[in-house]
């Protein structure tokens, strides 16, 4: 198989010279664009409220009206499709970058190159937002580099079969407690994690306190976050396995028949129409047909990230390029914009040259700054790239990587 080597920013790094269309790979980088944009709305929440309202088992801020229909948007759309899907492209880009096992240079290559997205991970983490996810894909990335010359066969039957079986371990697990009744719920509700709104407003006024503070909560949460993260591994690995199979076999290149595309778009529309109706806000739980429906039909997010793939790329095949096109520039400059994310979202609502927003909005006033963002970026990238081969921190990383200096004006 001959190829282009790309990276999960989408910049090209087999070759030192500038990056030429020739070596794009266009579907991957739309893919990479439609990800980074839209993890950006389900991280959001992360940015403006203490890392204890993620980690509660119940409703503390009780959302209703504007509030209530933001966070079921975000719930039903975005959370999990979007970090899914950007692990199955950081797979594929595994491969891209590596090469065969028997070709130690690209190897060598792939070793610096995931090295310095750990030390990337570290700085993020640490000292802009505890939600990184750079330096976890950095150690996956090393066991899964290890498997680059398996077969798109093997690569789809181990790593799809081990991600089928966490999946239906989430559909099945909330259809089994909902078998069990409101009263054992209940009782399983109480040995969760519990949290007031007295708590959280006491971890907003901790970041807000003046001084270093915001950065000394940022690293006791991205501490207890890195914890977390390890037991996410097994996840994280077989996602990425299942996503160099995909790009194997030519599935997120656009050359799997147009009916499988097809197929995928029905059936991620129908999980998430019964998403959206089993969660939708004022739905009584006690209404649903099967109880712990909603919870089971979220568990179902791989499938809904293969179905927007799938969407993108009938799209594309099917003439409306120059609608998907404009989200290719912003997966080429994927590194740098998920980057920058991170950076004017915590300057808006923790760092103290920002206005501190922290503890201020539900998910309503959230989503017109992720809407802003996703503007800024979609216009950002293609002027950029107009002048530029690549993001200016895509172009960092390669040089760290490259261990010199590389072209970075078109």
């Amino acid at each position: 198989m001959t190829m282009s080597a790309e990276g999960v920013s989408g910049d090209v790094v087999d070759r030192p010279g500038p990056t030429r269309p020739a070596d794009r790979i266009f579907q991957l980088d739309l893919l990479r664009g439609w990800a980074v944009l839209g993890i950006l709305a389900v991280n959001a929440m992360a940015f403006a409220w203490p890392v204890a309202a993620l980690m509660t088992s119940g409703d503390v801020f009780g959302h209703a009206g504007g509030d209530a229909w933001g966070d079921w948007v975000t719930e039903v759309f975005f959370q999990d499709k979007f970090r899914t899907l950007f692990t199955l492209l950081f797979g594929a880009s595994i491969f891209l970058v590596g090469g065969e096992r028997e070709d130690e240079g690209r190897g060598k290559l792939l070793r610096s190159r995931l090295f310095w997205l750990a030390v990337f991970g570290i700085v993020h983490g640490a000292a802009i937002w505890y939600g990184d996810i750079l330096l976890h894909y950095a150690v996956c990335g090393l066991i899964v580099l290890l498997m680059r010359s398996w077969s798109a066969r093997r690569l789809l039957w181990i790593g799809g079969g081990i991600s089928a079986l966490w999946m239906a371990l989430a559909v099945v697990a909330p259809l089994v407690l909902g078998g069990l009744g409101p009263e054992f719920a209940a009782k399983m509700n109480a040995g969760a994690p519990q949290i007031t709104l007295e708590q959280l407003n006491a971890g907003v006024a901790a970041y807000t306190a003046g001084g270093g503070a915001p950065w000394i909560e940022n690293l006791k949460a991205w501490g207890l976050m890195l914890a977390i993260s390890l037991t996410l591994i097994p996840v994280t690995v077989p996602l990425m396995l299942l996503g160099m199979g995909l790009f194997k076999s030519g599935f997120f290149s656009g050359r799997a028949p147009t009916l499988l595309y097809g197929l995928m778009v029905i059936a991620g529309a129908a999980i998430l129409a019964v998403d959206g109706s089993a969660s939708a806000p004022g739905r009584d739980a006690a209404t649903l047909p099967i109880a712990g429906l909603n919870e089971a039909a979220g568990g179902l997010s791989l499938m809904v990230s293969l179905a927007y793939v799938s969407m993108l790329l009938l799209m594309t095949r099917f003439g409306l390029g120059i609608i998907t096109g404009r989200l290719a520039p912003v997966g080429r400059m994927a590194f740098t914009n998920y980057l920058t994310q991170s950076l004017m979202m915590a300057s808006l609502f923790y760092l103290p040259w920002g206005p501190q927003w922290m503890g201020t909005m539900g998910p309503a006033g959230l989503w017109p700054i992720v809407g802003g963002i996703w503007v800024l970026q979609l216009i950002w990238s293609p002027l950029w790239l107009s002048v530029f081969t690549m993001g200016p921190l895509e172009w960092l990383w390669r040089c760290l990587t490259y261990g010199r200096m590389v072209p970075l004006r078109a």
